[in-house]
């Protein structure tokens, strides 16, 4: 059984995968190897920024299952509430770089262990101040949509829709059905059209207060990222492998904000995360580069009191 996992800051719900990663798979006799997922590239950035983080998910009981739970821990992530299935395989994806840099993603997932996680009870037990879950969870399976709107309705949420062309408008639909739970919402502007109907920054504030009661933070890739009032550049100075960047700015995002810090700052943390995982291969590779003095920052501004993680909490 799951050990218990105390006071946490965040937990992420959702798939980790291994990622094989090569320059012309199609004749590569080497990969790299890792360990992804945008839960778990999240839980580790807000890690290295200094919150307590832990990942709810399923893996085989497979060599990659253990290798998800051995770099999880090395990122710093608990991995308390992982769960191993004894049937079903550990996910997967291929990461084709082009010759022009560009990369191409193969995901294989379907039918893998965390398509059957259908127990929210797991998280609930272990009251984080904030449940962290990507659009690309819910679109799993029958039992992870359940579990996603069960947090959803009794837990701060933080969301990242992070569409997927596979997933179609089904997707989006999704999204939009959690909109009403959310308590701060991590976008990207290319998702903004299809979400809210909005074509700038300005017109995802407003749409969004007009409706929802929770914050937004918009992520503009270069361009850097925007909240209300303010539009943050990019600090990325070196562009080796683009993804995973928008899970590394929105873990250091949720860390500076639990931690009292404005969202301007909280962005300002969140760019500089991004920017390092920008600048090296794989999706957190890069974390380790960050400068500890943004941790010392945060760390230095925790609240006098602790949030819990139904609706009624503060927000810290």
């Amino acid at each position: 059984m799951p050990q218990a996992v105390n006071r946490l800051d965040i937990l992420g719900f959702g798939e980790a995968m291994v990622l094989f990663e090569a320059r012309g798979l199609e004749a590569a006799s080497n990969v790299d190897v890792s360990v992804a997922g945008a839960e778990l590239n999240l839980c580790a950035a807000a890690a290295r920024a200094g919150a307590s983080t832990a990942l709810c998910t399923r893996v085989g009981d497979d060599p990659l299952g253990r290798r998800v739970l051995a770099e999880a821990e090395a990122l710093g992530v608990s991995t308390a509430l992982i769960q191993v299935d004894p049937t079903r395989p550990t996910g997967l994806f291929l990461k084709d770089i082009q010759p022009d840099g560009q990369r191409r993603v193969h995901y294989y997932r379907r039918g893998s262990a965390a398509s059957a996680m259908d127990d929210a009870s797991l998280v609930l037990q272990a009251d984080p101040r904030l449940v962290a879950i990507s659009g690309i969870t819910p679109m799993l399976g029958d039992g992870p949509l359940s579990a996603v709107f069960e947090l959803a309705r009794s837990c701060r949420l933080a969301f990242d829709p992070n569409f997927r062309p596979a997933f179609g408008v089904a997707q989006i639909e999704v999204a939009r059905e959690l909109l009403p739970h959310v308590d701060i919402l991590i976008l990207g502007m290319d998702e903004a059209g299809p979400l809210l109907g909005a074509a700038t920054p300005e017109e995802v504030f407003a749409a969004f207060r007009s409706s929802f009661s929770g914050e937004v933070v918009v992520k503009a890739g270069p361009d850097g990222c925007y909240v209300p009032g303010a539009h943050l550049p990019s600090v990325a100075t070196s562009i080796v492998d683009p993804v995973g960047a928008g899970d590394a700015f929105g873990g250091g995002y949720l860390a500076a904000r639990l931690r009292g810090l404005s969202q301007v700052d909280a962005a300002r943390l969140g760019n500089e995360l991004a920017a390092c995982v920008i600048a090296a291969p794989g999706d957190t590779a890069g974390l380790a580069d960050w400068s500890p003095a943004g941790q010392a920052a945060t760390q230095n501004r925790l609240p006098s009191g602790s949030a819990g993680t139904t609706k009624s909490a503060p927000s810290g």
